[in-house]
Protein backbone atom coordinates (compact mmCIF):
# COMPACT_ATOMS: atom_id res chain seq x y z
CA UNK A 1 0.00 0.00 0.00
CA UNK A 2 2.99 2.30 0.54
CA UNK A 3 3.96 1.81 -3.10
CA UNK A 4 0.44 2.71 -4.21
CA UNK A 5 0.42 5.94 -2.19
CA UNK A 6 3.91 6.87 -3.42
CA UNK A 7 2.91 6.37 -7.05
CA UNK A 8 -0.20 8.44 -6.53
CA UNK A 9 1.78 11.27 -4.95
CA UNK A 10 4.12 11.40 -7.96
CA UNK A 11 1.19 11.52 -10.37
CA UNK A 12 -0.49 14.19 -8.28
CA UNK A 13 2.31 16.70 -8.70
CA UNK A 14 1.07 17.76 -12.15
CA UNK A 15 -1.40 20.31 -10.76
CA UNK A 16 0.08 23.64 -9.75
CA UNK A 17 -3.00 25.74 -8.94
CA UNK A 18 -5.49 23.97 -6.65
CA UNK A 19 -8.99 25.37 -6.57
CA UNK A 20 -9.60 24.57 -2.91
CA UNK A 21 -8.02 26.02 0.18
CA UNK A 22 -5.04 24.00 1.34
CA UNK A 23 -5.03 22.71 4.92
CA UNK A 24 -1.96 23.30 7.07
CA UNK A 25 -1.74 19.54 7.55
CA UNK A 26 -2.99 19.64 11.16
CA UNK A 27 -6.69 20.44 10.72
CA UNK A 28 -9.05 17.49 10.98
CA UNK A 29 -10.38 16.61 7.54
CA UNK A 30 -13.70 14.86 7.19
CA UNK A 31 -15.30 13.25 4.17
CA UNK A 32 -18.57 11.51 3.38
CA UNK A 33 -18.95 8.69 0.86
CA UNK A 34 -22.51 8.34 -0.45
CA UNK A 35 -23.41 5.23 -2.44
CA UNK A 36 -26.58 4.17 -4.22
CA UNK A 37 -26.45 0.66 -2.73
CA UNK A 38 -29.19 -0.80 -0.55
CA UNK A 39 -28.24 -2.28 2.81
CA UNK A 40 -28.75 -5.78 1.39
CA UNK A 41 -25.93 -5.51 -1.17
CA UNK A 42 -22.88 -7.15 0.43
CA UNK A 43 -20.59 -6.12 -2.45
CA UNK A 44 -20.26 -2.70 -0.83
CA UNK A 45 -18.49 -4.15 2.20
CA UNK A 46 -15.27 -3.80 0.20
CA UNK A 47 -16.03 -0.10 -0.28
CA UNK A 48 -16.49 0.30 3.46
CA UNK A 49 -13.19 -1.47 4.11
CA UNK A 50 -11.48 0.77 1.55
CA UNK A 51 -12.53 4.02 3.15
CA UNK A 52 -11.81 2.69 6.64
CA UNK A 53 -8.23 1.81 5.74
CA UNK A 54 -7.68 5.04 3.80
CA UNK A 55 -9.10 7.09 6.66
CA UNK A 56 -6.81 5.39 9.14
CA UNK A 57 -3.71 5.74 6.98
CA UNK A 58 -4.38 9.36 5.99
CA UNK A 59 -5.56 10.45 9.44
CA UNK A 60 -8.97 11.68 8.27
CA UNK A 61 -12.57 10.91 9.17
CA UNK A 62 -14.71 9.18 6.52
CA UNK A 63 -18.39 8.37 6.92
CA UNK A 64 -20.30 5.94 4.69
CA UNK A 65 -23.95 6.72 3.93
CA UNK A 66 -26.49 5.07 1.60
CA UNK A 67 -30.23 4.80 0.97
CA UNK A 68 -31.31 1.63 2.87
CA UNK A 69 -33.54 0.41 0.02
CA UNK A 70 -31.45 1.77 -2.85
CA UNK A 71 -33.99 4.50 -3.63
CA UNK A 72 -32.25 7.17 -5.71
CA UNK A 73 -34.50 10.01 -4.55
CA UNK A 74 -33.49 9.08 -1.01
CA UNK A 75 -29.85 9.11 -2.12
CA UNK A 76 -30.27 12.62 -3.51
CA UNK A 77 -31.57 13.76 -0.12
CA UNK A 78 -28.61 12.10 1.60
CA UNK A 79 -26.20 14.07 -0.61
CA UNK A 80 -28.06 17.27 0.26
CA UNK A 81 -27.90 16.46 3.97
CA UNK A 82 -24.21 15.57 3.74
CA UNK A 83 -23.43 18.85 1.99
CA UNK A 84 -25.40 20.82 4.58
CA UNK A 85 -23.11 19.43 7.28
CA UNK A 86 -20.15 21.07 5.53
CA UNK A 87 -17.60 18.25 5.12
CA UNK A 88 -14.29 18.92 3.40
CA UNK A 89 -15.25 16.58 0.61
CA UNK A 90 -17.95 14.26 -0.70
CA UNK A 91 -17.23 11.03 -2.58
CA UNK A 92 -20.34 9.78 -4.36
CA UNK A 93 -21.60 7.47 -7.02
CA UNK A 94 -23.46 8.97 -9.96
CA UNK A 95 -25.77 6.08 -10.70
CA UNK A 96 -28.44 8.30 -12.28
CA UNK A 97 -27.25 11.59 -13.73
CA UNK A 98 -30.68 13.19 -13.97
CA UNK A 99 -31.61 12.44 -10.35
CA UNK A 100 -28.28 13.22 -8.70
CA UNK A 101 -26.65 16.01 -10.70
CA UNK A 102 -28.58 18.77 -8.92
CA UNK A 103 -27.54 17.88 -5.36
CA UNK A 104 -23.96 17.26 -6.49
CA UNK A 105 -23.74 20.58 -8.34
CA UNK A 106 -25.18 22.35 -5.29
CA UNK A 107 -22.52 20.75 -3.10
CA UNK A 108 -19.78 21.91 -5.47
CA UNK A 109 -21.29 25.40 -5.60
CA UNK A 110 -21.17 25.56 -1.80
CA UNK A 111 -17.41 24.98 -1.89
CA UNK A 112 -17.28 21.24 -1.19
CA UNK A 113 -14.85 19.20 -3.26
CA UNK A 114 -16.48 16.18 -4.89
CA UNK A 115 -15.06 13.02 -6.43
CA UNK A 116 -17.33 10.69 -8.42
CA UNK A 117 -16.64 6.99 -7.99
CA UNK A 118 -17.99 3.64 -9.18
CA UNK A 119 -20.81 4.79 -11.45
CA UNK A 120 -21.35 7.59 -13.91
CA UNK A 121 -18.69 8.60 -16.42
CA UNK A 122 -15.67 10.91 -16.49
CA UNK A 123 -17.67 13.25 -18.74
CA UNK A 124 -20.57 13.39 -16.30
CA UNK A 125 -18.18 13.94 -13.40
CA UNK A 126 -16.74 16.94 -15.23
CA UNK A 127 -20.21 18.30 -16.01
CA UNK A 128 -21.28 18.29 -12.35
CA UNK A 129 -18.05 20.02 -11.32
CA UNK A 130 -16.32 17.09 -9.63
CA UNK A 131 -12.55 17.00 -9.28
CA UNK A 132 -12.27 13.64 -11.01
CA UNK A 133 -13.76 10.20 -11.61
CA UNK A 134 -12.49 6.93 -10.15
CA UNK A 135 -14.10 3.79 -11.50
CA UNK A 136 -14.63 1.34 -14.29
CA UNK A 137 -15.96 2.50 -17.68
CA UNK A 138 -19.00 0.23 -17.65
CA UNK A 139 -19.87 0.05 -21.35
CA UNK A 140 -16.23 -0.64 -22.21
CA UNK A 141 -16.10 -3.36 -19.56
CA UNK A 142 -19.25 -4.97 -20.94
CA UNK A 143 -17.84 -4.76 -24.46
CA UNK A 144 -14.57 -6.39 -23.39
CA UNK A 145 -16.56 -9.18 -21.72
CA UNK A 146 -18.60 -9.64 -24.90
CA UNK A 147 -15.47 -9.84 -27.02
CA UNK A 148 -14.11 -12.55 -24.76
CA UNK A 149 -17.40 -14.46 -24.88
CA UNK A 150 -17.64 -14.14 -28.67
CA UNK A 151 -14.13 -15.57 -29.04
CA UNK A 152 -15.34 -18.49 -26.92
CA UNK A 153 -18.25 -19.14 -29.30
CA UNK A 154 -21.11 -17.36 -27.51
CA UNK A 155 -23.88 -15.97 -29.71
CA UNK A 156 -26.82 -15.50 -27.33
CA UNK A 157 -27.05 -14.74 -23.65
CA UNK A 158 -29.14 -13.81 -20.63
CA UNK A 159 -28.13 -10.67 -18.75
CA UNK A 160 -29.47 -10.83 -15.19
CA UNK A 161 -29.80 -7.17 -14.23
CA UNK A 162 -30.51 -6.76 -10.53
CA UNK A 163 -30.30 -2.95 -10.61
CA UNK A 164 -31.99 -2.04 -13.84
CA UNK A 165 -32.79 1.52 -12.74
CA UNK A 166 -29.07 2.29 -12.85
CA UNK A 167 -27.90 3.27 -16.37
CA UNK A 168 -24.46 1.87 -15.54
CA UNK A 169 -25.95 -1.61 -15.13
CA UNK A 170 -27.67 -1.39 -18.49
CA UNK A 171 -24.41 -0.24 -20.09
CA UNK A 172 -22.74 -3.46 -18.98
CA UNK A 173 -25.41 -5.56 -20.70
CA UNK A 174 -25.49 -3.32 -23.78
CA UNK A 175 -21.72 -3.43 -24.22
CA UNK A 176 -21.80 -7.22 -24.00
CA UNK A 177 -24.53 -7.44 -26.65
CA UNK A 178 -22.78 -5.00 -28.97
CA UNK A 179 -19.53 -6.96 -28.81
CA UNK A 180 -21.44 -10.12 -29.72
CA UNK A 181 -23.11 -8.22 -32.57
CA UNK A 182 -26.65 -8.99 -31.37
CA UNK A 183 -29.57 -6.91 -30.14
CA UNK A 184 -29.89 -6.72 -26.38
CA UNK A 185 -33.68 -6.79 -26.50
CA UNK A 186 -35.30 -9.22 -24.07
CA UNK A 187 -31.97 -10.94 -23.39
CA UNK A 188 -31.74 -8.56 -20.41
CA UNK A 189 -34.21 -9.21 -17.60
CA UNK A 190 -35.12 -7.06 -14.62
CA UNK A 191 -34.43 -9.61 -11.91
CA UNK A 192 -35.05 -7.40 -8.88
CA UNK A 193 -32.91 -7.89 -5.78
CA UNK A 194 -34.74 -10.60 -3.88
CA UNK A 195 -32.62 -13.77 -4.10
CA UNK A 196 -35.58 -16.14 -4.41
CA UNK A 197 -37.13 -14.01 -7.15
CA UNK A 198 -33.83 -13.78 -9.05
CA UNK A 199 -33.47 -17.55 -8.96
CA UNK A 200 -37.03 -18.09 -10.19
CA UNK A 201 -36.69 -15.56 -13.02
CA UNK A 202 -33.45 -17.12 -14.23
CA UNK A 203 -35.04 -20.57 -14.18
CA UNK A 204 -38.10 -19.28 -16.06
CA UNK A 205 -35.99 -17.59 -18.73
CA UNK A 206 -33.80 -20.63 -19.34
CA UNK A 207 -36.85 -22.88 -19.44
CA UNK A 208 -38.41 -20.63 -22.09
CA UNK A 209 -35.11 -20.16 -23.97
CA UNK A 210 -33.26 -23.49 -23.70
CA UNK A 211 -30.80 -22.62 -26.49
CA UNK A 212 -29.28 -19.70 -24.55
CA UNK A 213 -25.49 -19.90 -24.88
CA UNK A 214 -24.41 -17.84 -21.89
CA UNK A 215 -25.36 -16.00 -18.73
CA UNK A 216 -24.02 -12.63 -17.65
CA UNK A 217 -24.65 -11.45 -14.09
CA UNK A 218 -23.75 -8.03 -12.72
CA UNK A 219 -22.49 -8.82 -9.24
CA UNK A 220 -23.02 -11.11 -6.23
CA UNK A 221 -26.63 -9.98 -5.81
CA UNK A 222 -27.57 -11.61 -9.12
CA UNK A 223 -24.73 -14.13 -9.44
CA UNK A 224 -25.32 -15.99 -6.18
CA UNK A 225 -28.99 -16.88 -6.87
CA UNK A 226 -28.11 -17.67 -10.50
CA UNK A 227 -25.60 -20.26 -9.28
CA UNK A 228 -28.39 -21.86 -7.25
CA UNK A 229 -30.70 -21.80 -10.28
CA UNK A 230 -28.13 -23.60 -12.42
CA UNK A 231 -27.54 -26.18 -9.72
CA UNK A 232 -31.30 -26.79 -9.60
CA UNK A 233 -31.82 -27.21 -13.36
CA UNK A 234 -28.62 -29.16 -13.93
CA UNK A 235 -26.88 -26.56 -16.09
CA UNK A 236 -24.12 -25.65 -13.61
CA UNK A 237 -20.81 -26.06 -15.40
CA UNK A 238 -22.49 -26.68 -18.75
CA UNK A 239 -23.60 -23.15 -19.70
CA UNK A 240 -21.09 -20.36 -20.30
CA UNK A 241 -21.24 -18.03 -17.28
CA UNK A 242 -19.50 -14.70 -16.80
CA UNK A 243 -20.09 -12.16 -14.08
CA UNK A 244 -19.14 -8.69 -13.03
CA UNK A 245 -17.58 -8.14 -9.64
CA UNK A 246 -16.41 -10.63 -7.07
CA UNK A 247 -17.64 -12.17 -3.85
CA UNK A 248 -17.29 -15.36 -1.87
CA UNK A 249 -19.78 -17.43 -3.88
CA UNK A 250 -18.49 -16.05 -7.18
CA UNK A 251 -14.96 -17.11 -6.29
CA UNK A 252 -16.26 -20.57 -5.36
CA UNK A 253 -18.08 -20.67 -8.70
CA UNK A 254 -14.93 -19.82 -10.63
CA UNK A 255 -12.92 -22.35 -8.66
CA UNK A 256 -15.58 -25.02 -9.27
CA UNK A 257 -15.80 -24.38 -13.05
CA UNK A 258 -19.37 -23.08 -12.79
CA UNK A 259 -18.32 -19.51 -13.65
CA UNK A 260 -15.86 -18.95 -16.51
CA UNK A 261 -14.60 -15.56 -15.34
CA UNK A 262 -15.33 -12.59 -13.15
CA UNK A 263 -14.69 -8.96 -13.99
CA UNK A 264 -12.98 -7.18 -11.12
CA UNK A 265 -13.55 -3.43 -11.12
CA UNK A 266 -11.50 -3.28 -7.90
CA UNK A 267 -13.99 -1.54 -5.61
CA UNK A 268 -11.35 -1.26 -2.92
CA UNK A 269 -9.48 1.21 -5.12
CA UNK A 270 -12.70 3.07 -5.95
CA UNK A 271 -13.12 3.84 -2.25
CA UNK A 272 -9.51 4.01 -1.10
CA UNK A 273 -8.08 6.27 -3.80
CA UNK A 274 -10.61 9.14 -3.54
CA UNK A 275 -9.86 9.48 0.19
CA UNK A 276 -6.11 9.56 -0.51
CA UNK A 277 -6.58 12.04 -3.36
CA UNK A 278 -8.76 14.40 -1.30
CA UNK A 279 -6.47 14.30 1.74
CA UNK A 280 -3.39 15.11 -0.34
CA UNK A 281 -5.30 17.79 -2.23
CA UNK A 282 -6.50 19.52 0.92
CA UNK A 283 -3.16 19.26 2.71
CA UNK A 284 -0.69 19.89 -0.08
CA UNK A 285 -2.67 21.16 -3.09
CA UNK A 286 -1.74 18.25 -5.34
CA UNK A 287 -4.22 16.45 -7.59
CA UNK A 288 -3.89 13.77 -10.29
CA UNK A 289 -4.25 15.26 -13.75
CA UNK A 290 -6.45 12.46 -15.08
CA UNK A 291 -9.36 10.28 -14.05
CA UNK A 292 -8.47 6.84 -12.68
CA UNK A 293 -9.77 3.64 -14.27
CA UNK A 294 -9.99 0.99 -11.55
CA UNK A 295 -10.92 -1.79 -14.00
CA UNK A 296 -11.85 -3.93 -15.80
CA UNK A 297 -9.68 -6.92 -15.09
CA UNK A 298 -10.65 -10.54 -15.79
CA UNK A 299 -10.30 -13.05 -12.97
CA UNK A 300 -10.09 -16.70 -13.99
CA UNK A 301 -9.41 -19.94 -12.16
CA UNK A 302 -5.65 -19.68 -12.63
CA UNK A 303 -5.40 -16.36 -10.76
CA UNK A 304 -7.44 -16.99 -7.65
CA UNK A 305 -4.97 -17.22 -4.77
CA UNK A 306 -5.05 -13.61 -3.52
CA UNK A 307 -8.56 -13.04 -4.82
CA UNK A 308 -9.87 -16.03 -2.89
CA UNK A 309 -8.09 -14.87 0.25
CA UNK A 310 -9.57 -11.37 0.15
CA UNK A 311 -12.86 -11.82 -1.76
CA UNK A 312 -15.63 -9.79 -0.21
CA UNK A 313 -13.12 -7.93 1.96
CA UNK A 314 -10.59 -6.16 -0.27
CA UNK A 315 -11.33 -7.75 -3.67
Amino acid sequence: MKTLISSLAVAAAVVASPMAAVSDGHDQLNYVLVSHAPDSDSWWNTIKNGIALAGEQMGVEVEYRNPPTGDLADMARIIEQAAAAGPNGIITTLSDYDVLRGPIQDAVASGIDVIIMNSGTPEQAREVGALMYVGQPEYDAGFAAGQRAKADGVGSFLCVNHYISSPSSVERCQGFADALGVDLGDQMIDSGQDPAEIKNRVLAYLNANPDTDAILTLGPTSADPTILALEENGMAGDIYFGTFDLGTEIVKGIKGDVINWGIDQQPFLQAYLPVVVLANYHRYGVLPGNNINSGPGFITKDALELVEQYAGEYR
